[in-house]
């Protein structure tokens, strides 16, 4: 199959030519002096290479002639990726509909260039002039940027006034900032020639894009809060229906996974009710949820208590994954606070997989912003979801994997990945990590956060359902802060779809553990089944299916 090998270095070489800021994210070397391109010129394009590699696919030899066991997995992946990518692009809304998905939030791409761009650690002389190239094109990609969003808006194709006016709050606020504490600036800390040098070129050219960028969006109309959905804009239900798709790596209805969101909620408030007599000595599951959501003596005090509990909990979890998993060879993981200029709308953390080069570790990126409004319960579970055993275990093992091709490496297929973490979740209670019965109340409180997001999610871009309903249906159902239930919302509208992938996956992933727990016995054991599910990289959930039947049948 030397043909499905060349055809898998020029798919992964065009994908992080494609977005050189997620080459960045997952440490893949050769883009860090680059911008995406956000124009739709670059979408048909991107969409028309895709094609080409569909039909030299096609020409292959058949897949039962694969010459090592990673061919049908390589082959089904690409078949997969190329048909939900270009799906996506099809809808003219960019992938994840981001020309009408302005938002403070995680999902806005002014956060990927504040998140990402400052994560590099330049060892050379190159390296650094690489990043300050970087700095120089970023003019260029704010401004097509808005763009984009002026054409969008032109054609009545409008983002939320919500999401809107949170993006321009934050921006304004990043412009107002000192420039001695600019994230761009930390590539450069601790040299002080590098130091100027960076400073100049963000006071040259980064902060007056970035305010050009906010007057743009400034001006823009916005969906009222009662059409926050998708389907609101012209073509959404087909971008909805895309998304979904890709996300969860299904072929599940908007229905039917806004009954699976239903059907799973009751059964952790089930879980509810009985831990909550242990605790709190009350089954009533409103209560439990009040006493959780508003009990300021259940909040952290200052931000390092939040940097501490997380680093605790990572220690714990690697101290006892040799009797759950392999030894594997992998990256460090360290846990890092999250840069203010991110953090008001942001989400309780995010993982930044490590450098391939080794020049970074993984991170565990948590929001430290005003630790007396973050409740102390939720954060082992977060720190198990987003380091060990969750996202760094199974992103640094698949990057350390030699024998799977490029793409594979640094691929991230949503319901894999996060149901993986969610999974992960869940898995930390057997393996014994949770210090009591209050920080497991916090996996009852993901738990029941994650159904809840199959519900308003299509509720809002397939239903209709306004922004207030959505945001009432996640406070009622689960004990996330005012603050979390809000920032939450507004990430789901900003990026439709891709919150149903969560529990989709982590389903799957037990569905297969029960099954080799059935049809295997005596013989299962629990590291062989993790390596099977983690040591493929993130691979769509029929594609994992595969690969776990095989290795019961073998």
């Amino acid at each position: 199959m030397t043909d499905l090998a060349t055809l898998s270095a020029d798919y992964f070489a065009d994908l992080l030519a494609f977005d050189p800021f997620g080459a960045t994210a997952f440490g893949a070397p050769g883009h860090d002096d680059a911008v995406p391109d956000p124009s739709r010129a670059a979408d048909r394009a991107q969409a028309d290479r895709l094609a080409a590699f569909q039909a030299r696919l096609d020409a292959l030899t058949p897949p039962e002639d694969a010459v090592t066991p990673q061919d049908p997995v390589t082959r089904d992946m690409l078949e997969r990726l190329h048909a939900d990518q270009r799906a996506e692009l099809a809808t003219g809304l960019g992938v994840g509909a981001f020309e009408v998905g302005v938002t403070g939030t995680i999902a806005g791409p002014q956060n990927a260039v504040f998140a990402v761009v400052p994560t590099v650690r330049p060892a050379g002389e190159e390296a650094f002039a690489a990043y300050l190239r970087r700095l120089s094109a970023l003019g260029g990609y704010f401004d097509a940027l808005g763009a984009r969003y002026e054409q969008a808006a032109r054609e009545g194709r409008h983002s939320t006034a919500t999401g809107v006016r949170q993006a321009v709050e934050q921006l304004r606020a990043y412009l107002a900032s000192p420039l001695t504490g600019d994230p761009f600036l930390r590539p450069a800390a601790g040299d002080p020639d590098r130091l100027d040098r960076v400073a100049a070129a963000v006071a040259r050219g980064v902060r007056p894009a970035v305010a050009r960028f906010t007057g743009t969006l400034a001006a823009l109309a916005g969906r009222d809060d009662d059409r926050v959905g998708i389907c609101h804009v012209p073509g959404g239900d087909e971008a909805y229906a895309a998304a979904t798709r890709s996300h969860t790596s299904t072929s599940l209805s908007p229905e039917e996974l806004h009954r699976l969101g239903l059907d799973q909620l009751a059964r952790t408030h089930e879980e509810f009710a009985a831990l909550g007599g242990r605790v709190f000595g009350t089954s009533d599951v409103t209560e439990v949820l009040r006493r959780l959501r508003e009990d300021t003596s259940l909040r952290f005090d200052t931000a390092e208590q939040i940097v501490a509990t997380a680093t605790a909990a990572l220690d714990r979890a690697r101290a006892a994954l040799p009797r759950w998993f392999h030894r594997y060879d992998i990256a460090p993981c360290e846990v890092r606070p999250m840069h203010e200029v991110e953090a008001e709308n942001c989400t309780l953390a995010y993982y930044l997989p490590p450098a391939d080069d080794g020049s970074r570790p993984g991170a565990h990126v948590v929001n430290t912003h005003d630790p007396r409004s973050r409740p102390r319960y939720e954060y082992e579970a977060l720190a198990f979801h987003e380091s060990v055993p969750g996202h760094h275990l199974q992103l640094a093992l698949a990057q350390s994997s030699g024998d799977l091709p490029g793409f594979r490496r640094f691929s991230y297929v949503t319901a894999h990945a996060e149901g993986w973490g969610l999974y992960s979740e869940r898995l930390a209670d057997e393996m014994g990590l949770y210090s009591d019965d209050l920080t497991r109340m916090g996996m009852l409180s993901f738990d029941a956060w994650r159904a809840s997001r199959l519900v308003v999610d299509t509720g809002m871009h397939h239903f209709g359902w306004s922004r207030d309903r959505a945001v009432a249906f996640l406070r009622d159902g689960t004990a996330l802060s005012e603050r979390n239930v809000r920032n939450e919302i507004d990430r789901y509208i900003a990026w439709p779809g891709q919150a149903t992938a969560y529990l989709v996956g982590r389903l799957r992933i037990e569905e297969l553990r029960a099954r080799a727990e059935r049809a295997l016995g005596a013989r299962f054991d629990i590291r062989d089944f993790h390596h099977q599910v983690l040591a493929n990289g993130a691979v769509p959930l029929d594609t994992l299916t595969t690969v776990v039947d095989r290795w019961i049948a073998g």
